[in-house]
């Protein structure tokens, strides 16, 4: 729910009668969350080994609540932007850190716990994380309907607060603290993965950060954008738990390769949508959504059958990447948009990166040794 709270608010933060930034300054919004989740999700697996996973996992949770508390201090000024603008810029910042610890460090806990079923159980995690992804533009349009909007970040930042309490008492004990940690070369094949995860990030984030302005865009009103980006994240929640389901009469691998193909399509697809007809976009962002779902689960998952000889690192490494990725879907499309490209335009040119991502699917799930250590492998 935190993570997308700020772009379920996108018709929020570029209106005129709220906080009335161009989509420039929108995109530019999600920079400081795109670095520091990239340098939480690099540094969480050393610190981890010195610290411990469970202590990164609390300090996460701290950011993503100190996130919301901003957020909601923005919007006693939202129409001050001098004002306003820094406090959502330290908001997404703090997000960025929440993101970037607690993520790697749940599928983490969640492989450690399961090791008999990772890919099943990464889906699942993610699925939840799905569940409130799908929930926050619904409860966006709930909360607009009564005219506070900014009830979404209060509920967000109350739920986490009330996790944090229940978490402290948790043991979560997947690793020691270790005064001296051991590192290890990082694996070529690593590369393939983080390229994959960067890919996969423009994919996701062009749907979860612009659809709401696309529906927009074609005549849709408010209500209706924030359906889109509900139905949306809904479907990569339903995907995630079909495809775990499913896994044992389709496999991973399979599954793996199938969707971006997919995927290609409903980004041509959603770069044709006619104006006026918002149920069938609504549907065709839904469409991408289950072709978003299984993938990024399923890269950590693989990554970590595979990439031993990194360890937690995996996790860390692939939320990073996709964090670039993130980072650079959410802050470009606001300037190529200024620079008089439109958003369908961008969705198709959004094809091609698809397109990339197939190919590396098949490179990701051609292997799935194991590298036990630099330069040398066993079999899984």
């Amino acid at each position: 729910m935190a993570l997308v709270t700020f772009p379920a608010a996108s018709t929020i933060f570029t209106s005129s009668a709220d906080y009335d930034l161009s989509r420039s300054a929108y995109g530019a919004m999600f920079v400081p969350q795109a670095m520091t989740a990239v340098g939480a999700s690099i540094l969480g697996a050393s610190l981890a080994r010195r610290v411990g996973t469970r202590r990164i996992y609390l300090i996460g949770l701290v950011a993503n609540i100190l996130a919301m508390t901003l957020l909601v201090v923005s919007a006693t000024v939202q129409h001050t932007v001098v004002v306003a603008y820094p406090l959502l810029l330290a908001a997404t910042a703090s997000l960025g850190v929440g993101f970037g610890f607690t993520v790697p460090s749940l599928n983490t806990f969640t492989a450690a716990f399961n090791p008999d079923s990772v890919d099943s159980s990464v889906l699942v995690l993610n699925a939840l994380l799905g569940v409130g992804t799908a929930l926050a533009p619904l409860l966006v349009a709930v909360f607009v309907g009564l005219d506070f909007w900014w009830g979404l970040p209060v509920v967000a930042g109350g739920v986490l607060a009330l996790i944090l309490v229940t978490s402290v008492r948790l043991p979560f004990a997947v690793d020691r603290p270790t005064a001296a940690p051991a590192r290890a070369p990082i694996p070529p094949r690593f590369w393939v993965y983080a390229a994959f995860a960067v890919c996969y990030g423009i994919c996701e984030t062009m749907n979860g950060n612009w659809a709401s302005l696309d529906m927009k865009d074609i005549g849709a009103s408010t209500t209706q954008a924030s359906i889109a980006l509900t139905t949306f994240w809904a479907s990569v929640t339903l995907g995630r738990v079909v495809f775990a389901a499913l896994q044992r009469w389709i496999p991973s691998r399979v599954t793996y390769r199938v969707l971006p193909v997919l995927l290609v399509a409903v980004f041509v697809a959603i770069s044709q949508l006619p104006d006026d007809q918002p149920a069938l976009a609504i549907l065709t962002f839904g469409a991408a959504g289950l072709c978003c779902s299984a993938l990024l689960p399923l890269t950590i998952s693989f990554g970590q059958g595979e990439l031993t000889v990194m360890g937690a690192a995996v996790a860390g490494g692939v939320i990073a990447s996709y964090q670039v990725g993130y980072g650079i879907a959410a802050f470009g499309a606001g300037p190529l948009q200024n620079a008089g490209i439109d958003l369908p335009a961008l969705f198709g040119w959004t094809a091609i990166v698809a397109a990339l991502l197939a190919g590396l699917a098949f490179v990701v799930s051609s292997s799935r040794r194991s590298v036990a250590s630099a330069g040398t492998s066993r079999t899984s």
